[in-house]
């Protein structure tokens, strides 16, 4: 039996009308290098990292997204011990994230500080910036909610890029809405594993490529520039 890589564990942080497509589609690409995912491949060039999700909520009790199925969440935020630390944070948006319950919030303050990456798809943003998160960072978040959000208390002192698909800044990776969530999580494979892994990835799920360099056609379109 070859070796497993090293895994990183990732929280993925949900809450009742979340939307779906924010945390299913990164998930589903993060899925090929998943311990139960990694096995059924023979790749030509091994990965050099591993994600372990593990889905929290607020509790046991199935989370009920914006569309699609309910979902029965691995454990809640409560049970995660003091010295518990995930390595990826990934806060998606839907409707939920305007009144996020307080347990998300202080996972997210308690475990922001030392992990490794912190990854917001949508307005998963908003929830990062009431966190206090984004505090002195560059973001960007779904382009029909980009006023609401970077206007409000929660959202001064953060630079938001209304132009940007996704924006990285440091260990805090920010994305447009929906289905700019997978645009972000091909980059943020692209970094942890390489060109060669995550094209394997894209290719299998035939999403097309897309930077960070390209204007997002939604700004022009909510009449952000």
């Amino acid at each position: 039996m070859r070796p497993m890589p090293r895994t990183l564990s990732l929280a993925v942080c949900l809450f009742d009308n979340v939307a779906s497509t924010d945390f299913q589609g990164p998930a589903e690409l993060f899925g090929f290098i998943s311990p139960r995912g990694y096995p059924k491949r023979d790749w030509a060039i091994e990965p050099a990292y591993l994600i372990d999700a593990t889905y929290l909520s607020v509790t046991m009790d199935p989370v009920y997204t914006m569309s699609g199925p309910a979902l029965v969440p691995s454990r809640t935020y409560e049970s995660i011990e003091e010295d518990e630390q995930f390595d990826i944070l990934l806060v998606p948006g839907g409707i939920g994230s305007r009144t996020t319950p307080q347990a998300v919030l202080d996972f997210l303050k308690s475990q922001a500080p030392r992990a490794k990456y912190i990854l917001s798809v949508c307005t998963g943003a908003e929830v990062l910036g009431r966190a206090g998160i984004l505090q002195g960072h560059k973001a960007t978040t779904n382009k029909r909610a980009f006023t609401r959000i970077s206007s409000s208390e929660d959202g001064k002192g953060v630079e938001w890029i209304p132009t940007a698909r996704y924006v990285v800044d440091g260990k805090i990776w920010s994305s447009a809405g929906v289905t700019a969530g997978m645009d972000m999580a091909y980059a943020f494979l692209q970094k942890l594993v390489g060109p060669e892994v995550s094209d394997v990835i894209r290719t299998i799920v035939e999403l097309p490529k897309r930077g960070d360099d390209v204007e997002e056609e939604f700004a022009r379109y909510y009449k952000l520039i």
